[in-house]
């Protein structure tokens, strides 16, 4: 069975700084690509599998697209997302199962609670209960299931590996990686997850966040549209303050974090990251692809500083900032 690859063949991305002691270091691998798709820089193995967890979603909301789901604008973003569960996430969900003329019983993503902690308190307080349309990835899920619709697939086993909407997902998928996926396994919303190469995965965010509507190709101007309603609506990928949101919001770039510490980042001019921590903790994922795009010369020096001080980055000792989390480089 393939496997991440091991901990001799990762590198520090990463370190927790408690007053000037560093207490914790994320290591794992990345790999940058130049807006003409050449490796820029190579940390790490990038050729061994790994599984993208929800940086895979902008790959599966298009082969959504592409399977016919009417998708556009918010409903778009969201089918892309990993969203907090706040109110308004929600409405855009219902509104995507609406036109599939299904209910969220038809959602088979576990009930969740939201991870927007004023949504959350304003639940219990009102005594409702954790529920599937609030977990972080009904978006997709009614994505699959709008495609279905519109195709007459039987809704009720959609997350099935070998149901259609999957079948076209995997090829959509594999298109776009340019490889064969290494291993099938169950994400956590019970939806199939591919293992792919880093690199590969690099290789299909790049694509999708450099496509263009205008391009003679439909998987490409399908692309274009997904990444302009991403970007027109950056509080539908995450939320309010959210590492994704912010980082979209303050420098237009397209970005994606899956579980397990993976994030894949496209900037402006299309220059690429796609890194894994290998101990699977995020937290420090979106202020390293920040900075391996600063170098990249992709984004600048001053944007990046600035927009690090949105994210939860700081140490916190007695009530006050001692450190932070910041990249090794």
């Amino acid at each position: 069975m393939p496997q991440t690859f091991a901990a001799a063949d990762a590198v520090e991305l990463a370190v927790v700084e408690r007053s000037g002691f560093v207490e914790s270091r994320h290591s794992g691998s990345a790999i940058v690509l130049s807006p003409d798709g050449v490796v820029a820089l190579q940390l790490g193995d990038v050729a061994s599998p790994i599984l993208p967890r929800s940086s895979l979603k902008p790959l599966q909301a298009l082969a959504c697209l592409t399977a016919g789901a009417p998708l556009e604008d918010e409903r778009l973003a969201l089918a892309t997302a990993s969203h907090s569960g706040t109110d308004r996430h929600v409405s855009v969900v219902r509104d995507i199962l609406d036109a599939a003329r299904l209910g969220e019983d038809a959602l088979l993503c576990p009930p969740a609670w939201p991870t927007d902690q004023a949504t959350r308190d304003e639940m219990v307080r009102e005594h409702h209960e954790p529920s599937r349309i609030r977990m972080n990835c009904s978006g997709k899920h009614a994505a699959m299931l709008l495609a279905c619709s519109v195709n007459g697939w039987d809704p009720k086993s959609y997350l099935d590996p070998e149901h259609p909407v999957q079948a076209h997902i995997r090829d959509v998928i594999e298109r776009l990686i340019g490889e064969k996926a290494r291993a099938t396994a169950i994400d956590g919303c019970g939806a199939p997850v591919y293992a792919m190469s880093l690199s590969g995965l690099a290789k299909a965010i790049q694509r999708v966040g450099t496509a263009s509507q205008t391009s003679p190709f439909a998987l490409h101007r399908s692309a274009g549209t997904l990444v302009r309603a991403v970007r027109e609506h950056p509080w539908a990928i995450e939320g309010p303050g959210r590492p994704d949101t912010v980082a979209i919001e303050r420098l237009g770039v397209f970005a994606k974090t899956g579980a397990e510490g993976v994030l894949v980042m496209v900037a402006p001019n299309g220059a690429t990251v796609a890194l894994k921590m290998l101990d699977g903790s995020g937290r420090a994922a979106t202020a390293v692809a920040l900075r391996l795009l600063e170098r990249a010369g992709a984004l600048s020096s001053g944007d990046v500083a600035e927009t690090m001080t949105k994210l939860p980055l700081s140490v916190s000792g007695g009530g006050t900032s001692v450190g932070a989390i910041r990249p090794a480089f």
